[in-house]
């Protein structure tokens, strides 16, 4: 009997141990930057799109890029760019897929400038509009950088990382 339980336990060991296995196998497959290669931002900027209203919203084009984060258009293989319609609203949403992923924190820095920038703007201006910069999305996914100011700021990162 003592030898029985002695053997069950070793099997048990053996089956948990390949499920552990198996499990750490299946989360290191590199299915996430196969899919985020694929992607381009405007199919990721779409699904954001389906989750939240832009209509407040207006497109930025290279100048916008270059003025607001001082990156040239060129230095990125795509991105899109919304901001707020007037310019006492913080809103801002940005996704900006990278050539390389070693550029990501350079990037995200010129970023990082920018929400000290906006920061400083309506910190004593507009503190409802502070309480959005304060409480932004910056975020990657492979060459993906997602930068998000908005109440919607939750749902549009959710979409984001649903797009991959």
């Amino acid at each position: 009997m003592r030898r029985d339980k002695k053997e069950i336990r070793k099997i048990l060991a053996a089956i948990l141990a390949f499920a552990v296995a198996v499990g750490v196998m299946a989360g290191c497959s590199g299915k996430e930057n196969g899919a985020a290669e694929a992607l381009s931002a405007a199919e990721v900027g779409e699904r954001i799109r389906q989750a939240v209203n832009f209509d407040d919203m207006k497109q930025g084009d290279d100048s916008k890029l270059e003025k607001l984060y001082h990156i040239d258009a060129a230095e990125v293989e795509d991105y899109i760019l919304y901001t707020a319609s007037s310019n006492v609203k913080a809103d801002e949403l940005a996704v900006i897929k990278v050539k390389d992923e070693n550029q990501v924190e350079s990037v995200k820095e010129k970023i990082r400038q920018r929400i000290e920038a906006q920061t400083v703007k309506f910190k004593d201006y507009r503190p409802d509009e502070y309480f959005l910069i304060e409480k932004h999305v910056l975020k990657t996914r492979g060459p993906f950088i997602l930068f998000a100011v908005s109440h919607e700021a939750d749902q549009m990162e959710r979409a984001f990382d649903g797009a991959f």
